[in-house]
């Protein structure tokens, strides 16, 4: 049951940049997760999360997620209107998972700005065909925008691509033991590729590939469903037995009759049948926060030298030393009103003028509104003495711990 049936036609370009979709999961019910992961496992990378914030964090970090699939009693309703009320979220596919479809949950998901409603066992309807269908809706706007900043984008002056690349191009020469060494780390420490790539939207809504050392496994999904099948949560044993009698444990079905119950979620169960689940559901979280990051990978992050790689993003001409933040593609899709898409007529950079803002004003944030409006004076005034300007004020900030 779908809130749009038919995608309007268009010449954009859908060609895939990765072989599977990224989609965040959110549900509180494991079994679930792992029936979806496994229904859909040749087409989707899925990331499970049990709480909303933990989807929060994750998108916080950049997380390149291709959609949102989130149950409405895990927390997904509040996560919507947290997605859709946050300027930085931007236009995030997001896809509402109900117990049961039924005309009132339709049109909760419509009245949410939800771009989709489906019931858990996704056993009507085409997901796979939906989540195809919002990339090339990306993709179509993108063209757009890109069409309509592209005559109003500046050409790089030369003295910024000349400070680019003799500043950019000595410090890969002289980090190139530091490249070489991360990078052997990384193959030891885990299969897959060195770097990792996140589509982003830079000057001229140009989208680009911009690197990191990879820091997580590209297995991780798959490894998460192999453990879980042998974890104690999911044996067919004694706590399943349990379950399927009554919500009584072994020791209470021998007297017939339970000494310590309690009423949990419209039903009774035993006590101590109750803590055993908690225990067992906790236990399986923590592990599966495990894989997902590689032991060498958790240095790289907290030593920030995962964002390294980002040099050759300048070295490419991608991007520059300063300029306006590259965006996700669902967060640059809400940049593309008149008012807005100007931003997109400034280089990209690694720095610029709304992080020394902020911190000269020393300000714990800034609305989106007030970025916006610093990165189109960024894109209408930015000249060589600016550009010295926030490369000096930069070096302070890197030296404190807060993110810039």
């Amino acid at each position: 049951m779908e809130l749009t049936m038919t995608p309007p036609a268009t010449t954009v370009e859908t060609k895939s940049y990765a072989a599977q979709f990224r989609v965040i999961y959110l549900n509180k019910d494991l079994d679930h997760y792992l029936q979806f992961s496994q229904k859909f496992a040749d087409s989707l990378q899925v990331e499970y999360f049990g709480s909303k914030e933990g989807v929060l964090e994750a998108l916080e970090e950049n997380y390149p997620a291709d959609v949102i699939v989130a149950h409405a009693g895990s927390g997904g309703l509040e996560l919507l209107d947290m997605i859709r009320s946050t300027a930085g979220f931007g236009n995030i596919p997001f896809v509402l998972m109900v117990d049961r479809l039924t005309r009132e949950s339709v049109e909760t998901a419509r009245a949410k700005h939800a771009d989709d409603v489906f019931s858990v066992t996704f056993d009507e309807g085409d997901l796979l065909t939906r989540i195809k269908y919002f990339k090339k809706r990306q993709w179509y706007v993108a063209n757009k925008a890109s069409q309509k900043i592209g005559a109003q984008a500046n050409r790089t002056p030369l003295w910024k691509r000349t400070i680019d690349v003799v500043t950019t191009g000595t410090a890969v020469l002289l980090l190139l033991p530091v490249f070489l060494l991360v990078a052997l780390l990384i193959r030891l420490d885990s299969k897959g590729p060195v770097f990792y790539r996140s589509r982003r939207v830079g000057s001229g809504y140009k989208i680009f590939d911009l690197y990191k050392f990879r820091t997580m496994r590209t297995d991780a999904d798959q490894l998460i469903r192999k453990m879980a099948a042998l974890s104690m949560y999911n044996k067919t044993t004694e706590p399943v037995q349990q379950i399927e009698n009554n919500g009584l444990c072994a020791e209470c079905q021998a007297g017939n009759k339970c000494k310590s119950l309690l009423f949990h979620d419209g039903k009774e169960i035993c006590e101590k049948l109750y803590h055993f689940q908690k225990d067992q559901k906790a236990a399986f979280m923590k592990f599966q926060n495990d894989p997902r990051i590689t032991r060498f990978g958790q240095f790289l992050r907290n030593s920030s030298l995962d964002e390294l790689p980002q040099l050759i993003n300048i070295l490419k001409g991608d991007m520059s030393l300063v300029g306006n933040r590259p965006l996700p593609l669902y967060e640059a899709e809400k940049m593309t009103t008149d008012d807005k898409i100007f931003r997109f007529a400034g280089p990209a950079g690694l720095t610029g003028l709304w992080q020394v803002t902020k911190r000269g004003k020393g300000k714990a944030d800034m609305s989106e509104e007030e970025r916006t409006q610093l990165d189109i004076t960024y894109a209408k005034e930015f000249s060589f003495k600016m550009d010295m300007q926030i490369i000096l004020k930069t070096f302070p900030a890197l030296l404190q711990s807060e993110n810039v």
